[in-house]
């Protein structure tokens, strides 16, 4: 059986081409990941790739993971599998004592913290969050490979620092970073490319041992990024690209949509394919993104794979003010947990998505009101809990022991001793949280095939830990629009639909309100069976105005939205 049998003809094509350049723009749900992962297993297959000479980047450690495991599903082993960082700080560590006659430099852990100690040097004394800010700069600045004087010449300043006041604390920031012989997480990215243009021997070596490199969610690399993979290429052009430039959401970052998009420019005889089948969502959320993105740089049209019977249209309602919109998101949730007028619906399920962190607090409150439990994404890491650090622990203490009980009793009797119960606590708290993270830990055990084992699933625990591999809580998730990218969920709220919420209010420029609109647009992406679109008047003396995207999505929308707020009592 080939790699290559269990993809779409679209899909098929983007992964049979294994030498030369190759653009992949694939669109939300289009199946990216099960094209880099089949491409890869296909060149293998093929006995064009050697998988220790390929190079696979991501732009997240769990997304590696991700890649890794389903390549070693595949019987896979050894791609590089990493992000940008990951790969040149491995680089850096190998070659620095060689190159340097030395050990490499340690790397900043708080970059605020030494911010503060520059600024003690400087004899000022910004606040914190001014600080938070000057960070943010000085990744921006080297992530766009500018020097100091070249990002003064913009005019920036940040809080009470001015333009002048600001390149002197970056200076005093880059002094003080020397003495102590550190680099923060851009220099990783700058010594590795120095360090391959300076040194012709660095440069044979790596360029000797990747010779196929891979790069997902191409539309987010930065200048810099861009500029260490033409160093790690050389003349080679062994290269594809995987991207959407509908959800480019981290400009702000440094991100430029431009090497995707132009990449057919830089190299004329590039394949490029585009994948706009979508496995995820029904016909009814696709039309409102694709209404959303229409006429956009670089828009795909999606289209739905399959039918999903009974998946309604999606839904707009207004609240009088942020209270009701929470209370409201989540009675409608505690109806679709107990299936009210529908089957229903787990509530690992259902996502609740927004626009900033602040809103997550009225919401969660909510849902505690309601007796549903939910994470925060983005919150302590599932295997850096301490309640699931002590049960691999006591699992791997219980696989030397003999026991007469099978495999998924044996696990339950080991949670059993730390305290986990039958019944679930109340929903809201830390017992709650401690008790759906052991819930996940027993499920993963009763899942398991026939002839597991304890020593075999505490490797599989540590395995999962190592890639990022979380299990699904049995929770509803909370997470911003960032930080929900590259996930799904059968049903969606997006919450806070209103101008000043999103668009966020600081968007003012056209480029700004375009990043408000990808937002929007990977949170409609989201959403599988069924989302829904809220927003609030506010409560204050200046009542909100809905969102203008929802003008944008679909005949009806901000009528049916204008409806809801009439029924309240408001003028919308």
């Amino acid at each position: 059986m080939s790699a290559l049998d269990a993809l779409d003809p679209q899909q098929r094509a983007a992964a049979e081409i294994v030498r030369g350049p190759v653009a992949v723009l694939a669109g939300a749900g289009a199946g990216k990941t099960r094209v880099i992962t089949h491409r890869i297993a296909y060149g293998v297959e093929e006995g064009t790739y050697t998988p220790n000479r390929v190079m696979a980047l991501t732009f997240t450690t769990k997304a590696a993971g991700e890649l890794r495991g389903r390549l070693r599903a595949m019987g896979i082993v050894g791609v590089q599998a990493k992000t940008f960082h990951a790969a040149a700080l491995a680089q850096l560590n190998f070659f620095w004592p060689t190159v340097a006659g030395d050990t490499a430099p340690t790397i900043v852990d708080n970059k605020v913290r030494l911010l503060a100690h520059a600024a003690d040097s400087l004899r000022i004394r910004p606040d914190t969050n001014t600080l938070r800010d000057v960070a943010s700069q000085i990744e921006w600045r080297k992530v766009t490979m500018r020097s100091i004087d070249e990002f003064g010449a913009l005019g920036r300043s940040v809080g009470s620092l001015d333009t002048t006041a600001l390149a002197e604390l970056m200076t005093a920031y880059e002094k003080l970073k020397d003495e102590r012989r550190q680099l923060d997480f851009e220099d990783v990215l700058l010594a590795c490319a120095g360090m391959i243009e300076s040194e012709p021997r660095v440069a044979v070596e790596i360029r000797e041992q990747y010779r196929h490199f891979t790069v997902d969610e191409f539309q987010d690399v930065s200048p810099l990024q861009n500029r260490l993979l033409e160093l790690w290429l050389g003349t080679r052009r062994d290269l594809c690209v995987v991207g959407d430039a509908s959800q480019t959401i981290y400009s702000f970052t440094g991100a430029d949509s431009r090497f995707l998009l132009e990449f057919g420019t830089r190299y004329p005889d590039a394949t490029v394919v585009q994948l706009e089948r979508n496995y995820r969502s029904a016909p009814p959320i696709l039309d409102a993104a694709n209404a959303l993105m229409r006429d956009r740089p670089g828009a795909l049209r999606l289209r739905a794979a399959r039918e999903i019977e009974g998946a309604p249209a999606p839904t707009v309602t207004a609240y009088r003010d942020d209270d009701a919109e929470a209370e409201g998101i989540a009675t409608r949730v505690r109806a679709l947990v107990d299936g009210s007028g529908a089957p229903a619906a787990a509530a690992s399920d259902i996502a609740i998505l927004y626009r900033s962190h602040a809103q997550s607090a009225r919401l969660q409150q909510a849902l505690g009101r309601q007796g549903i439990p939910a994470t925060v994404l983005g919150g302590t890491r599932f295997f850096d809990m301490p309640e699931v650090r002590q049960a691999i622990l006591a699992i791997r203490a219980a696989a030397v022991a003999p026991s007469s009980l099978s495999f998924a009793e044996a696990v339950r009797d080991v949670l059993r001793g730390l305290g986990h119960t039958d019944e679930a606590p109340e929903a809201g708290g830390a017992l709650r949280t401690a008790w759906e993270a052991r819930q996940a830990l027993l499920q993963l055990a009763e899942d398991a095939g026939p002839g597991a084992t304890m020593r075999g699933f505490a490797d599989e625990l540590l395995a999962r830990a190592k890639d990022q591999h979380e299990p699904s809580l049995q929770t509803v998730t909370l997470a911003t629009l960032h930080a929900a990218k590259g996930l799904e969920w059968p049903h969606v709220f997006l919450a806070g639909a209103s101008e000043g919420l999103l668009p966020i209010s600081y968007a003012t420029s056209l480029e700004a309100i375009d990043e408000e609109r990808r937002l929007a647009y990977v949170g409609i992406t989201r959403a599988e069976r069924s989302l829904s679109i809220s927003w609030s008047h506010g409560g204050g003396r200046s009542p909100r105005r809905p969102s203008r995207f929802l003008a944008e999505i679909g005949t009806g929308t901000l009528r049916e939205a204008d409806a809801n707020a009439t029924a309240a009592g408001r003028r919308p």
